[in-house]
């Protein structure tokens, strides 16, 4: 993995507390973006360690370019002002980072600091075990599937639900996507977005701004209402049952997603396809790897839509790719209109 630190001390002793771990082993450690950059167009990595505060170009300012030239490799914060549901962690995630950890005072950097930073990345790593190479995209490129133009139909509403799934650069997308719906809209949409366990309530109240209407994380049993926006918490998939009375429910586990993410979106997308059947219209944003896929296809044999991001508004056209790829996408658009498409309540 590559440290970017400008403290010596700092990347001194990081290196030894990874390479103390007999997992991972540390192949670089540099002082500013500029040199990350540079060792990044020679060598592949896994992991990339960025702190913030960094003289020139800072952590944050840096983050997107260091993604797409880490063609793949996991971005985890390691800085002082990376507290939970701080500025600078949620700017962190939007952008594109995996994970965040504080970084304490120099003389503090063991310990337990060392024991949370390896088991942050052995969590990453397993995640990442489940998942095929990335393709990191930052300009224009043609799409496998061509984008189908909206087109609304003279007749009632098509759909009563949406699901949106999401992983790194989700949260910008979905920024982008909330930004073009009207406040009034009373559709339920319901949320899965690769975040820690931690951070799930600061992502629901960032959605509840954008939106402007209630958002919350989901516990179990919790049932769908309208204008409601629901997010899975970080630690349990979604899944959709139908109750007796007509309405539905959710329900959260834990047994293992093919993907190997927690949450998933895989088994959000097809429980609610096996509720909602034709009414549903699934999202999938920009994000790594092919968590949804399985998800799309469900969708499509119970009758519904699938619309994903387009390639050159993605960060990582990993997730939205695969089902592009497959033909499995109604549409491929930008976040914007895949927004304004879902304020007409129509299908693509």
């Amino acid at each position: 993995m590559l440290i970017v630190d400008d403290s010596v001390v700092a990347r001194a002793v990081i290196s030894r507390l990874i390479d103390a771990s007999d997992r991972f082993s540390v192949v670089g450690a540099v002082g500013t973006a500029n040199a990350a950059l540079e060792f990044l167009g020679r060598t592949t990595v896994e992991f990339i360690l960025l702190d913030i505060a960094m003289p020139g170009v800072d952590g944050l300012t840096a983050l997107p370019g260091l993604i797409a030239a880490g063609r793949g490799a996991k971005v985890l914060i390691v800085s002082s002002s990376a507290d939970d549901g701080g500025a600078a962690t949620v700017q962190a995630l939007a952008l594109g980072a995996a994970e965040t950890l504080v970084k304490p005072v120099a003389s503090a950097l063991s310990g337990q600091f060392g024991a949370a930073l390896v088991t942050k990345l052995e969590r990453l790593s397993e995640n990442a075990a489940h998942l095929p190479p990335a393709v990191v995209i930052r300009a224009p490129a043609e799409r496998p599937a061509a984008a189908r133009p909206i087109a609304v139909k003279p007749s009632s509403e098509d759909y009563d639900i949406v699901a949106i799934g999401a992983s790194t650069g989700g949260i910008h997308a979905l920024s982008q996507l909330f930004a073009a719906l009207p406040t009034g809209l009373r559709l339920p949409i319901v949320i899965t977005q690769h975040l820690p366990a931690s951070f799930m309530p600061y992502f629901a109240a960032q959605i509840a701004l954008l939106a402007g209407r209630p958002c919350e994380v989901a516990i179990d049993r919790l049932r769908v209402r309208p204008g409601r926006i629901i997010i899975a918490p970080g630690d349990a998939h979604l899944k959709c049952v139908k109750l007796s009375d007509g309405g539905a429910a959710f329900r959260l586990t834990h047994d293992p997603a093919a993907s190997g993410c927690l949450p998933s979106v895989d088994p959000m997308l097809a429980s609610m396809a096996d509720v909602y059947g034709a009414r549903m219209l699934a999202i999938v944003l920009s994000g790594m790897g092919r968590d949804g896929a399985e998800g799309a296809r469900h969708v499509h044999e119970r009758g519904g839509c699938v619309v994903v991001q387009d390639q050159a508004s993605s960060v990582v056209w990993g997730m939205p790719g695969a089902i592009a790829s497959s033909g499995g996408a109604d549409a491929v658009l930008p976040p914007d209109a895949i927004g304004r498409l879902v304020a007409t309540r129509r299908r693509p």
